[in-house]
């Protein structure tokens, strides 16, 4: 029986598209949208700051020297949160239909100046009863670390929960980790899970 569902947030609740984010930087004078995934990719920028072990404002400047543009840090994060579309890929009936007869989960690599802004703006993760994030973790998916937070988080056995998310390789890392999982492709695909494992979000 499962107890707890645990969900992933980008692109299974909030959908994202970095090259929103990419344009606005071109737009305020720094380098091309096209060129920025290249430039950001060896860096590991992105992992340091969705590991917490980078300061959000230090994240900041060093975007501002890597990419050649510089505005205010307010305006930074105007700029680095534009990926999100106002839109959730499940509706807030099915979160909180689960979330009246199950415990819900939320486990997201993501970082501070992401999450705020999430949390601020989209009312369906009013749902959740406890959130697991990478950057307070200190560890990414699909590290064993923090499906081990998500267990606890859980506060059922490993068997009794199940996680689904977009990426494949985040699916397998928690069914090595014992949990019950399964790759997110739309609301109806995830019913249909959900019907087949008697989880209730109704």
């Amino acid at each position: 029986m499962i107890k707890t569902v645990i969900f992933d947030l980008g692109r299974v609740i909030v959908p994202f598209e970095y090259e929103r984010a990419y344009a606005l930087v071109e737009a305020a004078g720094g380098v091309k949208a096209v060129d920025i995934p290249a430039l950001l990719a060896p860096t590991g920028l992105f992992q340091r700051i969705e590991t917490g072990t980078i300061d959000p404002h230090d994240f900041a400047e060093q975007i501002f020297q890597l990419l050649h543009f510089r505005v205010s840090y307010a305006e930074f994060c105007h700029i680095w949160t534009s990926i999100f579309l106002p839109n959730t890929l499940v509706s807030d009936a099915l979160v909180e239909g689960i979330g009246r007869h199950h415990r819900l989960v939320l486990l997201s690599n993501t970082n501070v100046i992401h999450f705020d802004m999430i949390r601020a703006n989209y009312p369906i993760l009013r749902h959740f009863d406890q959130f697991v994030l990478s950057h307070e973790v200190g560890a990414m998916k699909p590290s064993p670390m923090i499906y081990a937070a998500a267990i606890a988080a859980a506060r059922c056995e490993t068997s009794e929960c199940f996680f689904t998310d977009d990426i494949a390789e985040y699916i397998d890392g928690a069914r090595r980790s014992g949990i019950d999982a399964v790759q997110f492709q739309n609301e109806a695909q995830l019913k249909w899970e959900l019907d087949k494992r008697g989880v209730i979000y109704s």
